[in-house]
């Protein structure tokens, strides 16, 4: 295998367009209805598969009928499955996403088996033949969160394996419990939300310096970001890269800051934008390119989801997925 993703797996039910939730029992009608695999490991591992990456999956869905639909969507889309943790008694992660005409989406959702994520549910030996993990969600798979598993990344990478990390919450507590991942990856890449609440008690004097590796670098918003950015670049990992919706990313390393612009494409859904970013941002790693290169590819995948309904939508392969950048 190429890639390993581990951690969050969630089964998306996505209905568009919603402009209002109907009063008491009412019907709205809607133009498509969709269920797919999505989540920071799911999602981004089909993604990886379907831009030519060989991918095998780790964490924990529940024993029910929507870990059954988890699975065989995930197979059918060629990622290897086999490796998931069926837990006895509890729910699949879900949500339920009414998608707005202008691509929002509002969510409801249960967390489910992804919070009984545990090391023992990881196989030690297939981690060790890939050359990517990608870590995601570490903001609610708590028990990932384990020394023994900081160990096992730091001697992945000292392996020559990339590590690279997403989140899923945008709830403080939890990312800030995330940054203990962050001396043990390589590349992080949350979007700007993530980013300024997992930084928020560190970036008190960077502020004022937040521009100064890059011209680019001008609006107070993108300002902020950089400063949060630098502020998590300072806890260990190789580059931080920032999703910013129609604003691009910025990518944050030791050689400066960069902000790539996004593409021009008209949104249908931003579902599953971030995971696209993530696996086109690694399969650019793995193709050699250098960070802000493979964080073009991770746009130019993000741009091709952006233009369906789900999480794996209008994304089909990596030669289309690269004419969008000549």
């Amino acid at each position: 295998m190429t890639v390993a993703t581990v951690g969050v797996h969630i089964v998306d039910i996505l209905a568009r367009p919603v402009s209002y939730i109907p009063e008491g029992q009412d019907t709205a009608l809607v133009d498509q209805i969709r269920l797919t695999a999505a989540g920071s490991a799911a999602g981004t591992a089909v993604d990886l598969v379907k831009l030519g990456n060989e991918v095998v999956s780790m964490g924990a869905i529940g024993d029910d009928e929507l870990g059954d639909f988890l699975v065989a969507v995930m197979a059918k889309r060629g990622v290897d499955v086999s490796l998931l943790t069926r837990k006895a008694g509890e729910q699949t992660a879900a949500s339920i996403l009414p998608i707005r005409p202008d691509g929002g989406r509002p969510s409801f959702h249960v967390p489910g088996a992804n919070l009984g994520v545990m090391p023992a549910d990881l196989d030690e030996a297939r981690l060790r033949g890939v050359r990517a993990v990608h870590l995601g969600g570490m903001d609610v798979t708590f028990g990932l969160g384990d020394p023994a598993f900081f160990a096992l990344l730091d001697s992945l990478r000292a392996s020559g394996a990339i590590v690279t990390m997403d989140l899923l919450s945008e709830m403080p507590d939890l990312l800030g419990m995330a940054r203990a991942f962050l001396p043990h990856v390589d590349y992080v890449l949350p979007n700007d939300s993530q980013a300024l609440l997992m930084a928020a008690d560190l970036t008190a004097d960077l502020t004022d310096g937040a521009d100064a590796g890059s011209s680019a670098v001008s609006s107070p918003s993108v300002a902020e970001v950089s400063a949060a950015a630098l502020a998590l670049l300072g806890e260990g990992p190789r580059g931080v890269l920032v999703t910013m919706g129609a604003e691009g990313s910025l990518v944050v390393t030791e050689a400066g800051i960069e902000q790539v612009p996004a593409l021009k494409i008209e949104v249908s859904d931003t579902t599953g934008c971030g995971d696209a970013y993530c696996a086109g941002f690694i399969t650019g790693l793995l193709h050699g390119q250098d960070v802000v290169g493979a964080a073009r590819w991770g746009t130019a995948a993000a741009a091709q989801v952006a233009t369906g309904l789900g999480s794996d939508a209008g994304l089909t392969d990596l030669e289309s997925t690269l004419a969008l950048l000549t």
